[in-house]
């Protein structure tokens, strides 16, 4: 089945918008303001442009992630959205790291499953000095087995970047998670200058940065726009775009999921405003999107988190790599 490009006849406006990434320009958060006000059938016009645009700048292929919840609870951090932290009732499974042995037993999993990065994550601030030697023992296995190794292990300074870097750390995650000015009504044991410094961290500790955020926690379309150009001023190499599941126990669990029609726009939004970047859509795909999870393509995503998440189920690797293969695109090698 050869590539599908859903190519319609679009609106001038984004069809001026697309032309204008397509040759080179940069969108401006005027350009944003107008996608985001797309409303009714023109939204699968921006599909089909936000389509044309990943298909130009990133080709035909799918970069393919998976990860370890490597350890697990207890969380002192208050994050609104999270099932792990200490102050929510989710109930949540606890558990401390885990054995070397677990964690490439789960990478070589993830190989066989076609990942092409695998990442280690673990609750809390950051691990003490003894976790953070036994997870750069890890990354030297994740390595050894032929993997990218990531990691999502909370506000690293750059001692401990550079530790993991010398172990064969390619890429390292930490969200911004939503806007600065929405940043304070989700957590307030650490604050979002804290996510600026671990960023600029793993930029100087020569790493490649991972970075993006949650939608659905009660945003708006301008917190949104304002978060994509963030990522953009950071230049985070790899975007996960999370879509909130509400957790009964925690201080968001009684929000509405959004829409999966919602969920594709802020997609294609970022497409547009990050051209070059990998837009993964992670956390809360099958949940949100529902029988519209193959649209993320065609809504300008070029990666994907496959396999299950850290405290909710997600799709299985086979059934990503079909959806992939069915829409004629490929798994990054």
């Amino acid at each position: 089945m050869t590539n599908i490009s859903l190519e319609l006849k679009i609106s001038p406006m984004i069809d001026f918008l697309k032309e204008k990434v397509l040759s080179g320009g940069q969108l401006t958060k005027k350009d944003a303001r107008q996608i985001a006000r797309i409303e009714g059938p023109e939204i699968f016009e921006l599909f089909a442009a936000a389509n044309r645009i990943r298909f130009e700048m990133k080709g035909d292929g799918i970069d393919l992630c998976s990860i370890v919840n490597a350890k697990s609870g207890n969380c002192p951090e208050d994050c609104a959205w999270c099932a792990q932290s200490a102050r929510a009732s989710a109930g949540t499974k606890s558990y401390p790291l885990i054995s070397n042995g677990e964690a490439l037993s789960a990478a070589k999993r993830a190989r066989e499953s076609g990942a092409r990065r695998f990442c280690i994550v673990t609750s809390g601030r950051k691990p003490n000095g003894r976790e953070l030697g036994k997870i750069a023992d890890m990354v030297s296995g994740v390595r050894e087995l032929g993997l990218l190794p990531c990691a999502t292990l909370g506000l690293l300074g750059p001692e401990e970047l550079k530790l993991l870097k010398q172990a064969g750390l390619e890429r390292y995650h930490n969200n911004i998670e939503s806007s600065k000015k929405r940043f304070d009504e989700i957590c307030s044991t650490h604050n979002y200058a804290d996510k600026l410094r671990t960023i600029t961290a793993v930029k100087e500790a020569g790493l490649s940065l991972c970075s993006g955020g949650i939608f659905g926690m009660g945003e708006d379309w301008e917190d949104r726009i304002e978060m994509a150009f963030t990522l953009k001023a950071v230049d985070a190499d790899s975007v996960p775009l999370n879509f909130l599941i509400p957790v009964p126990g925690t201080r968001l669990g009684n929000l509405m999921k959004l829409g999966p029609l919602e969920a594709l726009k802020i997609i294609s939004l970022y497409r547009f405003v990050l051209p070059m970047r990998e837009i993964r859509v992670c956390g809360g795909r099958p949940q949100v999107l529902g029988q519209f999870n193959p649209f993320i393509f065609m809504a300008g995503a070029d990666g994907l988190l496959t396999g299950d998440y850290l405290t909710k189920e997600g799709l299985s690797p086979e059934m990503d790599l079909k959806m992939i293969t069915d829409y004629g695109l490929k798994p990054r090698a």
